[in-house]
């Protein structure tokens, strides 16, 4: 599990917003662990003074400058450090690399970062990571993006029931089929819908039939112009995506984690409406109309040629109100049929 680190202020923004997803609050020269509320000093050890100081069990915050500083880390991980908090001056991803070769295992390995990119990177090198992130500041939105990287656990959507109402074949049109680079289970997936309130959670193709073989990568995700998330704050079109974007895939009970997209690819294939009911309205989804697409049901999945009327179906209701770019604006009054 990685963790998050967040230095801020008493009562500002971040630290109001790290009690809530973050493991560590950082202020000045003192961490505190949320879990347990226990507070600990930080030490920032030179060359000159390292030998004479006890950093058994003790957290450190160093800075790479050059090699004599990246050796100092790993001696104070040899002496017994528990936490080594690294911020760099120049090269970044280099030294992570030697440091998470040199010592992992040893002691807690936490990069300094101030945006989601960097905190991506810090997490992905040399494929192992670092054991997580001390973010130092950032606005609410570059925050939460953190989070999603670090924590994705920790951000559920809300899923309901919705009861299916009926089923139209509409003949043909462009279905993109999202291949991500990632593999996905059964009654994962992702959320599409004809409107950006109401997402149908449709199955990855992870299911053996005899036909053709499981393509558990997949999700084929239905017409075009369908919405979907492209992360959990804002909706995009389907046809808007290409290889290396980021696509949110979904489970049943709403746990969420980022997917690389390896390819998009748009066919022209025979398609079907599915209009559903939950909430006291009506929300719709156009997908391909074959076997191998299935909606995720509160008991299992189902293939989309064999919804009926009053079968039960999980989905996503989003805010109320509309979306300027696929951003929502609570307060916008917008019509969807």
């Amino acid at each position: 599990m990685k963790e998050l680190w967040i230095e801020a202020r008493k009562n500002d923004f971040s630290a109001n917003l790290g009690n809530q997803y973050s493991d560590v609050i950082v202020e000045g020269d003192k961490a505190t662990f949320l879990a347990t509320e226990q507070e600990y000093v930080i030490l920032s050890p030179s060359i000159e003074n390292f030998e004479n100081l006890d950093v058994q069990n003790k957290i450190l915050r160093i800075c790479i400058s050059d090699k004599s500083t990246e050796n100092l880390i790993v001696r104070a991980a040899e002496k017994g450090a528990s936490y080594l908090l690294i911020s760099t001056t120049n090269w970044r991803i280099i030294p992570l690399e030697n440091l998470i070769a040199r010592i992992k295992g040893k002691s807690k390995l936490i990069a300094e970062v101030t945006t989601a990119e960097e905190a991506k990177v810090a997490l992905e090198t040399l494929e192992l990571g670092t054991d997580g992130v001390l973010l130092k500041f950032s606005q609410p939105e570059e925050m939460l993006k953190i989070v999603e990287i670090v924590k994705p656990e920790t951000l559920k959507l809300e899923m309901v029931v919705a009861k299916v109402i009926s089923t139209k074949p509409i003949g043909n049109g462009a279905r993109v089929c999202v291949d991500t680079c990632d593999m996905m289970t059964q009654y994962e997936g992702v959320l599409v819908g004809s409107q950006s309130a109401g997402l149908f959670l449709v199955e990855a193709e992870v299911n053996e039939n005899p036909y053709v073989a499981s393509r558990p990568f997949r999700v084929n995700a239905g017409s075009l112009s369908m919405y979907t998330l492209g992360n959990l704050h804002t909706t995009r079109y389907l046809q808007e995506f290409k290889a290396g974007d980021e696509v949110v895939i979904v489970n049943r009970e709403g746990k969420t984690r980022k997917a690389n997209i390896g390819r998009i690819k748009i066919e022209i294939r025979p398609l079907v409406l599915v209009e559903a009911q939950v909430e006291n309205k009506t929300i719709k989804t156009i997908l391909q109309n074959a076997e191998t697409i299935r909606v995720v049901t509160p008991k299992g999945s189902k293939p989309v040629t064999e919804l009926k009327q009053d079968d039960k179906v999980i989905v996503h209701l989003a805010a109320k109100g509309g979306r300027h770019f696929g951003i929502s604006v609570s307060n916008e009054t917008v019509i969807e049929k």
